[in-house]
């Protein structure tokens, strides 16, 4: 049970912190305007066009750091702040998710992998009740619980594993954009995309290890102490 309260608190504070801390450099950068005046709504455009993609579609979204790339519908999703805005946030931001859509179309590995996954993942959370209900209702035992928990978490793990370098390929992707279309000057404003972007990427090594250590903690025990009913 002390185990238990301390992974949960442990992954708790990881996840806090780097929520917190992306919110807190978004807001900051999201003050600041670029010098070249250009919104993320058009360097996004004008980044796809010279990638030679001209089948995605961008639209605005209502919610704040919602920004995504949908690859099945061919959509990239800007916050209404991103869309409309010009600070350095909003052009990391929308180049960053650009990333995505030249990633997409080159085909990059990671990228198909984590798609492939998706399902999987989906299935895998919804697993994740399964053992506390089997178990609570007697339907199954401790050891088939931690075999299912295990796995779970073991697809959960390699999913957010896998999305790791979907991420930072795509924000390295970003910042290279950037500098070279001159919507950046300088290494000030630079600095500002970067802290940004980097940010940003903590939220998903929070995210794998979490997974992580769940995984670790049902596998371990099946691992050293064999097969047991509890």
């Amino acid at each position: 049970m002390f185990l238990s309260i301390l992974l949960f608190a442990f992954t708790l504070i990881i996840s806090l912190w780097a929520t917190a801390r992306v919110k807190s450099v978004y807001r900051k950068y999201s003050q600041i305007p670029a010098s070249s005046g250009v919104t993320g709504a058009q360097a996004a455009a004008e980044i796809l066009q010279r990638a030679g993609i001209n089948d995605v579609e961008i639209v605005p979204h209502d919610e704040m750091l919602g920004d995504h790339y949908d690859p099945i519908n061919k959509r990239l999703v800007l916050s209404n702040q991103n869309y409309h805005g010009d600070s350095l946030a909003a052009l990391g931001v929308a180049a960053h998710e650009c990333g995505h859509a030249i990633q997409h179309k080159i085909a990059y590995a990671p990228l198909s992998w984590r798609m492939t996954a998706v399902g999987a993942t989906n299935y895998a959370q919804y697993a994740l009740y399964l053992p506390f209900f089997g178990v609570l209702t007697g339907m199954m035992n401790g050891y088939t619980a931690a075999v299912i928990s295990s796995a779970a978490w073991g697809v959960i793990m390699l999913f957010n594993l896998v999305t790791l370098p979907v991420e930072f390929d795509a924000s390295r992707r970003a910042k290279e954009i950037l500098a070279g279309m001159g919507y950046i000057a300088g290494e000030e404003e630079m600095r500002g995309v970067r802290k940004t972007l980097d940010a940003a990427g903590w939220t998903y090594v929070a995210a794998f290890i979490t997974s992580l250590a769940y995984l670790l903690y049902h596998l371990l025990p099946l691992l050293l102490g064999g097969r047991r009913d509890e």
